[in-house]
Formats: C-alpha cells, sequence, structure tokens
C-alpha cells in the first residue's frame, strides 16, 4: 500500500465524483481503477473489503468508500479530505442543475439525454457486477452463497443489510466448521 497525501486524496475523490454518474454501484470501476490499479492505495482484495464495509454501514456507498479509502491511506484528515472530494462535484452540480432543470426538463432532448444516462448507467452498475463476480473465490461454497442471496434478494426482497449479517454469519460458521474439522 502506497500512502498518499491529503491533497491527491481530495483531487482524486474530487474527480471520481465528478465523472460518475449513477450512484456508488456505478462509481465501483473508477474507485478500483484509481485506487487500486493507478494510486495502488488498496490491493484487490481489500477492494472487496471496502465494497463489503460500504455497503454495510449506514450511508450512501460512494462516502463510506471514499472515507474508508482516506482513512486507510491519510487518517482521519484522509479521511475528510476523500469525503469532501468525492461529494463537493455533486453538491455544485446538484446545486446548478436545480436551478436550471425546473426550466428546461420538459424538453424533449433533456428527457432523452436523461434516458441515455440511466442506460450508460446500467452499464457501469453491470460493468462493476461483472468485475466483482470473476474475482469470487472459485469454490462451490461461494457459488452457494451467492445464489441463495441473489434468490433471497429478487425473489425474497430481502432486506440488505440482513441479507449482508445472514452471509457473513454464514462464511464465520463455515470457516469455524473447517477450522475443527481440520483440527481433528
Amino acid at each position: 500500500m502506497r500512502r498518499g497525501t491529503i491533497g491527491e486524496l481530495f483531487v482524486t475523490f474530487c474527480k471520481i465524483g465528478a465523472f460518475t454518474f449513477g450512484g456508488g454501484y456505478a462509481m465501483i470501476p473508477l474507485i478500483r481503477r484509481e485506487v487500486v490499479e493507478e494510486k495502488k492505495w488498496l490491493a484487490q482484495e481489500e477492494m472487496f473489503d471496502l465494497i463489503a464495509i460500504a455497503e454495510s454501514t449506514p450511508g450512501p456507498l460512494a462516502i463510506n468508500a471514499a472515507t474508508f479509502v482516506g482513512n486507510r491511506v491519510g487518517g482521519v484528515r484522509g479521511a475528510l479530505a476523500a469525503t469532501l472530494g468525492v461529494v463537493l462535484p455533486s453538491f455544485l452540480i446538484i446545486l446548478l442543475i436545480a436551478g436550471v432543470l425546473t426550466r428546461v426538463e420538459h424538453f424533449p432532448i433533456v428527457q432523452k439525454a436523461f434516458q441515455g444516462i440511466r442506460a450508460g448507467v446500467l452499464v457501469l452498475i453491470a460493468s462493476a457486477l461483472l468485475s466483482l463476480f470473476r474475482q469470487l473465490p472459485r469454490r462451490a461454497f461461494a457459488y452457494i452463497v451467492l445464489a441463495a442471496a441473489f434468490a433471497a434478494a429478487c425473489l425474497l426482497q430481502a432486506d440488505s443489510i440482513v441479507l449482508l449479517l445472514a452471509c457473513a454469519l454464514v462464511g464465520v460458521v463455515r470457516n469455524v466448521y473447517m477450522t475443527r474439522r481440520e483440527g481433528k
């Protein structure tokens, strides 16, 4: 892991916040590229931890991810810089759009632009999903947990927090069982 400066954290997350539309899930590929590949602040395995922690704690995924990375790289000051960096562009853009959108939202070209943006966001989310799937351990247990969680989410509309806690519990129970089994 490479240490970063407070300014680097702010600029990096400001860029992520400014050029990613569609929320936290759409930001995952860009966060991964910047934080893992470019800056080398986290290892790929830590990226999974980042997503798990950011998703399972209260608040938006992007802000939680920025805070996690910032804290890991630059302590409390780093967390504040990264969080401010990821929030500031959205705040300024929304402030600008709010003043203009009510005047132009009825124009067909604006409505078509938003349809295109929605399609692009879906692609970014699918890309993040595919990237995470490729990093999933190639074990039957991982696929069984994945399938069960997917079924619970889609078919039963299981609460995401309950689902994440259940998956964590299953992982811990399996680990304890395998450790005891190997010890015999």
